[in-house]
C-alpha cells in the first residue's frame, strides 16, 4: 500500500469516548455524534475515529476508541452534551494513506497499511493512537473513502 510519512498538526476534537468491538462501538459512536453535531448546530470540518489499542494485543470488549469531530480553538462544551468528551489528537510524523472501504470493511485497508509500514527500513509505529478521516458520507455514496494515520518513529538500527 503506497503511503507518505509527513508532519501532521494536532487537532482539537469533540466527541464520544467508546469501549468494546470496534465493529459495534464505531458505528454507535457516529450515530451519536452525527445526532449531537446537528442538536448543536455544528459545522465540522473532519469526522475521525481514533483508534487507541492494537487488536492483536487487546480483547475486543476492552477495544477503545473515540469518535470525533474537530473543533476551533477555544470551543467549549455546550450544554446538553452528557458524555462528550474535548481533547486533542497529537500532532508529529505520521504515515498517511487512502483507502476506499466497501461493505463496511474497514479492517482490511488497516490491515495492507501495517503490513507495509512494518516492512518500511525507515521507520516503525510510535506507541500514540492511530485516526482515520472520512472523506465522504459512506451512507449516501455506498462505499467510504478515508485517510487513515499511524504515527512513526524512526526505527533505530
Amino acid at each position: 500500500m503506497e503511503y507518505n510519512v509527513t508532519a501532521v498538526p494536532a487537532r482539537k476534537v469533540a466527541g464520544f469516548h467508546l469501549v468494546g468491538p470496534w465493529e459495534k462501538t464505531v458505528p454507535q459512536g457516529f450515530e451519536q455524534l452525527l445526532m449531537w453535531v446537528e442538536a448543536h448546530h455544528l459545522r465540522p470540518d473532519e469526522w475521525i475515529a481514533v483508534y487507541y489499542d492494537n487488536p492483536d494485543c487487546t480483547p475486543p470488549e476492552k477495544l477503545r476508541a473515540a469518535t470525533v469531530v474537530t473543533v476551533p480553538e477555544g470551543f467549549a462544551i455546550p450544554e446538553n452534551s452528557v458524555g462528550v468528551i474535548h481533547t486533542e489528537i497529537t500532532g508529529g510524523q505520521y504515515a498517511v494513506a487512502s483507502a476506499r472501504v466497501q461493505d463496511g470493511d474497514f479492517g482490511k485497508p488497516w490491515l495492507l497499511f501495517f503490513n507495509s509500514l512494518l516492512e518500511d527500513a525507515s521507520v516503525m509505529p510510535a506507541p500514540l493512537p492511530c485516526f482515520e478521516i472520512y472523506l465522504n458520507d459512506g451512507k449516501t455514496d455506498g462505499f467510504w473513502d478515508i485517510e487513515m494515520h499511524i504515527p512513526v518513529t524512526d526505527k533505530v538500527d
